[in-house]
């Protein structure tokens, strides 16, 4: 019995022994410092001193989540110290939800751009994308009924304070370690605020579907998309709790999955459009990436008119690409089709007309 529970032990103790990130004083002030670079700031620099200081206690003492409550009713453990921050978060996931289901609210689509290019940064012009996605929008909002959502993810390259940040894999030590919605953020002790996910979860949740438009970048999707993505996997069956696992206890998790873990497909049963367009090469790979990741989630297809790979100005000049934007009366139809495609299958999955696809599989971790 006693060489069974030490098995048991050793197999789900973390794995330790990559080497160490942690900063020594002098190093950390002097990054700290960075972010008042400006000659302007230079009058306060007694002030910014003290201000080092404080931020290196926070760091030592590792004081991620320095503002906390207790969980409450409703949770696992209603004692545990929970972060407000958090807590916030998942309320307004939970009040998205609710505006998910109400049947008499309109129906809700949510158009992403996943461009970074933008008029207001360094390309000092507007992406197609962009204007792919404008294209989709009027489509649908002039339908009675509906109402349209655009997450413009160039801001993060082009809007002081939007932040997301990348992905720590919780969910590749257990399931049950990936909260939903994400807890790894902020992170106050390492100066890791202003993330943007905490208001994108809603807008997913609320939806009732959600196109997808990006370009091509080096045969793969822009950086700005993929880091949604990457921080949307505490959707695909996130743990809804973080007092089951106090927090983030490694060893704890893995015992909560190992003991059966259901999974939750959060954002099971909504339809999806996917439209890639690009230039040269690689637009055929994005979009059937970028399909079967919303697929893996639960999302449902709603045929091929949604989903679209498309050139646009084939191995030209990009100094005139919008013209040739202009001039491809196709590609703009096809994008209004998809959007429209789109509005009529989420009217028809309400109604009751549209069988739910993604539901019916069953997930082979739960057998």
């Amino acid at each position: 019995m006693a060489e069974q529970t030490q098995s048991d032990k050793a197999a789900i103790e973390p794995r330790k022994g990559m080497p160490s990130p942690r900063l020594g004083e002098a190093e950390f002030k002097q990054r700290y410092r960075k972010l008042f670079y400006d000659p302007a700031f230079e009058v306060k620099a007694d002030a910014i001193g003290r201000l080092a200081q404080i931020a290196w206690r926070a760091y030592s003492d590792e004081r991620k989540s320095p503002v906390t409550r207790k969980a409450g009713q409703g949770f696992h453990d209603p004692g545990y110290d929970l972060s407000v921050e958090w807590i916030a978060a998942h309320d307004a996931v939970e009040a998205a939800q609710r505006r998910h289901e109400n049947k008499a609210a309109p129906s809700r689509i949510l158009i992403i751009n996943g461009s970074s290019r933008s008029e207001h940064t360094c390309p000092g012009e507007m992406s197609k994308s962009f204007r792919l996605v404008e294209l989709a929008r009027r489509a649908i909002a002039d339908r009675q009924g509906f109402s349209v959502e655009v997450l413009d993810l160039s801001r993060l390259a082009s809007e002081y304070g939007r932040k997301i940040y990348p992905c720590k894999a919780c969910f590749s030590t257990a399931a049950a370690l990936c909260h939903w919605p994400c807890s790894c953020y902020p992170n106050h002790s390492l100066g890791q605020v202003q993330d943007w996910m905490n208001d994108i979860y809603p807008l997913w949740v609320e939806a009732h579907g959600v196109m997808i438009v990006t370009p091509v970048n080096w045969y793969q999707t822009s950086s700005p998309l993929k880091l949604m993505m990457d921080r949307l996997v505490c959707a695909d069956g996130g743990n809804p709790d973080p007092t089951l696992t106090q927090g983030k206890g490694a060893e704890l998790a893995k015992k909560v999955e190992l003991a059966g873990w259901g999974y939750p497909r959060h954002l099971a049963g909504r339809l999806f459009s996917v439209v890639v367009h690009g230039d040269t090469e690689g637009a055929a790979n994005v979009r059937h990436a970028l399909a079967d990741w919303l697929r893996s989630m639960k999302l449902d297809a709603i045929g091929e008119v949604a989903e679209l790979d498309r050139y646009i100005g084939y191995w030209k000049p990009y100094a005139n690409s919008h013209d040739e934007l202009d001039a491809d009366k196709d590609i703009q139809a096809e994008v209004i089709n998809a959007a429209l495609a789109l509005a009529e299958a989420v009217g028809k999955r309400r109604a009751g007309d549209f069988p739910t696809i993604g539901a019916r599989f069953e997930d082979p971790r739960q057998k």
